[in-house]
């Protein structure tokens, strides 16, 4: 049932970056970063695995250089996490607290998310910012804090793309590795744009789960 529900998020999601090359994962990396469950840690691998097969150049930048076509899914990938990030911080520079208890909940966003995030943002401080985004969850919900607590919009978006690059490019380099493998992993699966759309049915339907379980609570 959820996996019928959650079939064409994944095939609209890959159909993106497969068309729109780099600017389709800045898009998806972007809705990821504004809170909304696209989980980055099976779309930059997606991204990786289109490097591998040499399909993600920008205007001809990359072209026959694989290590190149890594580098644009890397910097597009934590471009998108500031775009995201801008909406989400105004919400918190603007709202606060409140604004996310009250419209949070239209996009699947919970003040339990809220609350993680807050907490790590408040025992590292600004240096949060970069090191949240190298953590799971943290990372997708972090500038709400930082908008509350008016961080330096300046610095707020340094912070957000030194923190966001490392993992862009981690995630991308083990997509770009399991395409190396390709010849290997084909004894055992028939396209590995199938073992992509498991993974971001998994995501997806993590967040899913998450989120009904602390309404629950609440």
């Amino acid at each position: 049932m959820l996996q019928k529900i959650l079939a064409p998020i994944v095939a609209w999601m890959v159909a993106l970056m497969a068309a729109m090359g780099p600017l389709g994962v800045m898009l998806l990396m972007a809705i990821e970063s504004a809170c909304i469950p696209l989980p980055s840690e099976v779309i930059m691998p997606f991204a990786g695995y289109l490097a591998f097969k040499g399909q993600l150049t920008f205007f001809g930048l990359g072209a026959g250089s694989p290590v190149a076509q890594i580098w644009i899914a890397g910097v597009f990938g934590a471009l998108g996490c500031n775009l995201g990030s801008l909406p989400a911080y105004e919400v918190g520079a603007w709202g606060g607290r409140r604004a996310v208890e009250k419209y949070g909940k239209y996009i699947w966003l919970h003040t339990g998310h809220l609350d993680q995030a807050h907490r790590f943002f408040e025992r590292y401080g600004s240096e949060a910012i970069i090191i949240g985004r190298l953590l799971p969850v943290v990372r997708t919900f972090i500038a709400l804090p930082a908008g509350i607590a008016q961080m330096n919009r300046t610095r707020f978006h340094i912070y957000t793309f030194v923190g966001s690059l490392p993992w862009c490019l981690g995630l991308a380099w083990i997509g770009f590795k399991l395409g190396e493998k390709w010849n290997t992993l084909g004894v055992y699966f028939h396209k590995l744009d199938a073992v992509i759309g498991v993974l971001l049915l998994a995501g997806v339907a993590w967040f899913v789960i998450d989120h009904f379980r602390n309404r629950a609570k609440g």
